[in-house]
Order: C-alpha cells, then sequence, then structure tokens
C-alpha cells in the first residue's frame, strides 16, 4: 500500500473506514436494543458509498437535510426518506417528483405550509410536525398543544397529507456543559414528547416520535416512547462530540491533513494550507480566557493517524489559511512541506466544504458535491 503522505498535496479529508462501520455497528445496535428504528441523518457524509455501509446493516430509512440531498440518495436506491427541514414551497416540482417514486416524508409547522401541500401536490407524503423541545430554532412549541391541534386536523382532512406524527431535534445538547445536562435535556425532551403522543395518539393512526441530535444518541440508553432515532455525525464524530462526552477519541473517523507552508520563528506558529473554505470557521472555547480551538492537533502516518498531541492547537483560520500555536517541541518537529494533521471541531461542516474523502487506504469515496469540485478544476 502506498504511503498516505506520498499521496496528498492539498488539504485533504482523510476517513477512517474501519472507525466510521464501527460506529455505524455501535448505533444500530444500540437502535435494536432500545427497540427504536434507526433513520440515520445523511447530512453528514452525503456520500452514496458511505450510505452503502448502512444497507449492509440493515438500515433501510434515512433523514436527509435538503431536497437536493433526497434527490441524490434516491437516485441512488433510498426508497424511504425523510426531509427533515421545514418544506420549502418553492421546491414544489422536485417534491412532487420524488413523491411519485419514494416514500417522501416531509416536515411541517405551519398551516400555510399545510395549505399549500395539500392544493399543490400530486401524490401522497408522510408528514412529521416539527416540535420544538428547547433549541428555539424551528418548531411548534410542545406545550402548545391547541396549535399542534389545529395541524393535525387540517391533515386528517386531507387526502395527499399523511400525518405521521411528531419530529424533535434536541440541539441545545450542542451548547451542554457535560454529560450530565445532555442527559438532563434528553429527559425532558422524552417528557415533552410522550406527553404529546398521549395527547394525540386517538387523533393520529399509527403515531410515530421520530428524535435526532448525536449527544443524547450516543449517551443515553433511555428512548421510552420514541419510534425512530435521527443521529447524523456519530458516523465520523469531532472533536466538538469528544469534548461534550458523546465519543472517545479513537471513534472519531475522520481527520483533515495539511501541508505546512510556513513556519514563523518568532511567535512559534505553523502556517498550513487550510482555512476556513476548508474547516468551516467554527469553533470551542478552550478554556475560562475564551481561547479559540478550531481542531486538534494529530501526526499524519503511513496508514492513518496518531492519538492527538499536545503543545499545539489550530488557533485561527482565515480563508485559505491555518495558523498553529506550537511548544519549542512541536515548532522543531515540523518543516515547510510537511504534512500536519487536524481533527475538526465539526466534521459535517467540515465534510460538506470538502466534498469527498481519501479512506486510510488511499481510496478517494465521492459524495453528492464531488461533481461541482471536478468542474471547478481540482
Amino acid at each position: 500500500m502506498q504511503n498516505l503522505d506520498s499521496k496528498i498535496i492539498r488539504p485533504t479529508l482523510l476517513l477512517d473506514k474501519a472507525k466510521c462501520i464501527a460506529n455505524i455497528e455501535t448505533m444500530q445496535a444500540k437502535a435494536k436494543r432500545s427497540n427504536t428504528r434507526l433513520r440515520p441523518h445523511f447530512k453528514t457524509h452525503q456520500s452514496a458509498e458511505i450510505g452503502e455501509w448502512f444497507k449492509e446493516r440493515g438500515v433501510d430509512s434515512i433523514a436527509v437535510s435538503s431536497m437536493q440531498m433526497a434527490e441524490y440518495f434516491a437516485n441512488n436506491g433510498w426508497k424511504d426518506i425523510t426531509v427533515a427541514i421545514a418544506v420549502n414551497v418553492r421546491e414544489i416540482d422536485l417534491i412532487n417528483e420524488l413523491a411519485s417514486k419514494i416514500q417522501l416524508n416531509l416536515v411541517v409547522e405551519s398551516q400555510e405550509t399545510i395549505a399549500f401541500l395539500q392544493s399543490e401536490l400530486k401524490h401522497a407524503v408522510g408528514v412529521f410536525i416539527k416540535v420544538d423541545t428547547g433549541s428555539q430554532r424551528s418548531g411548534m412549541p410542545a406545550e402548545a398543544t391547541g396549535s399542534i391541534r389545529l395541524l393535525v386536523n387540517l391533515m386528517n382532512e386531507s387526502d395527499k397529507l399523511n400525518c405521521k406524527g411528531f419530529l424533535a431535534h434536541t440541539g441545545h445538547n450542542y451548547q451542554a456543559s457535560d454529560q450530565k445536562e445532555i442527559h438532563k435535556n434528553h429527559s425532558k425532551t422524552l417528557l415533552d414528547l410522550n406527553e404529546l403522543k398521549d395527547v394525540f395518539r386517538k387523533e393520529i393512526p399509527g403515531l410515530e416520535v421520530s428524535l435526532g441530535d448525536t449527544p443524547a444518541c450516543s449517551i443515553s440508553d433511555e428512548f421510552y416512547g420514541i419510534d425512530e432515532i435521527r443521529p447524523g455525525n456519530f458516523v465520523f464524530y469531532d472533536i466538538m462530540q469528544y469534548v461534550l462526552g458523546s465519543c472517545d477519541e479513537d471513534q472519531i473517523a475522520v481527520a483533515m491533513a495539511c501541508p505546512v507552508i510556513a513556519r514563523n520563528i518568532d511567535r512559534n506558529e505553523l502556517v498550513i494550507h487550510g482555512g476556513g473554505v476548508h474547516f468551516s470557521k467554527e469553533y470551542l472555547e478552550a478554556d475560562d480566557e475564551g481561547t479559540k480551538l478550531f481542531g486538534s492537533i494529530v501526526r499524519i502516518t503511513k496508514n492513518g493517524w496518531s492519538e492527538i498531541i499536545g503543545g499545539g492547537y489550530l488557533a485561527s483560520l482565515s480563508q485559505e489559511h491555518g495558523i498553529i500555536r506550537c511548544s519549542d517541541e512541536l515548532f522543531d518537529e515540523f518543516v515547510i512541506g510537511d504534512l500536519i494533521g487536524i481533527l475538526p471541531v465539526h466534521s459535517c461542516m467540515t465534510a460538506n466544504l470538502m466534498r469527498r474523502f481519501m479512506t486510510t487506504e488511499g481510496k478517494w469515496i465521492e459524495t453528492m458535491n464531488s461533481k461541482q469540485l471536478s468542474e471547478n478544476g481540482d
């Protein structure tokens, strides 16, 4: 096998297939133990090939974050897809196209959207009502049973909209300070959703509750009343999840390999080719002083990467540049032209920007965005 170092000439997102598959198998086993369906969110990897790794392990239903993503995976053989974002009514033509050939599930949170879909749909779809259990991004408050009932009644009168139940994402878990807070948020979410299930059980035949978020799905074993779980990030994990306690370091399945392009001896800083257009600009606050951490440092090895190494961190990002602040020892270890590895803060954003992966065996894996990458000349 050719050394990875010799194949990489620019920022490259490395993928450890064995870790990725182990993460899939661990989450699938948890779903089975808790008597829930695993409907993984494919926004993290966006790859038909990685999708096949799920199929091989018995997964047959997925969630996505856009209609374009739904189209991509429908064209790659997936027949049961939930678009887990409120309907964009301007995409009605694509909605109708997909609804004609797969089980398409949509998410709504307003009477206006329901009225539009009833008027414009040509084929029946499944519909989840989005419930806000605390993240305050989108969805109807769990306690707003009167407003929710209006939506349920409208769908029960429709011949195109099959109300499947409720969908929630405990997004505020990503701002949690520790596992204790994640468990607290998760318990409150379970309580809210089970109360809704009790209220609407008779009004929604076959009512289902769908719950997402990788932190709770990773650390909790309690999913009472939940019919399906929709984690996404777990397939790769990242530094954010590691800090939250959702995963161990050796479960992080992706690392960016970046060339060192300059060394600033006065500041003990390494400059890498790898910036916001590769990582995004998401960061964690590493200490009480507000030090920004854009990624943790690893060594690139012949067939992967090392454990996190001390003495340095990715301290800032501009468009194409990254700055690694180093101890004397770490600074002296690298010269211009070397590769250095970065575990990303948010692998979903990094994977979306990079558009394809190189496995630790040296094989390229394409995503739904890879064609655009080729057209741009890379």
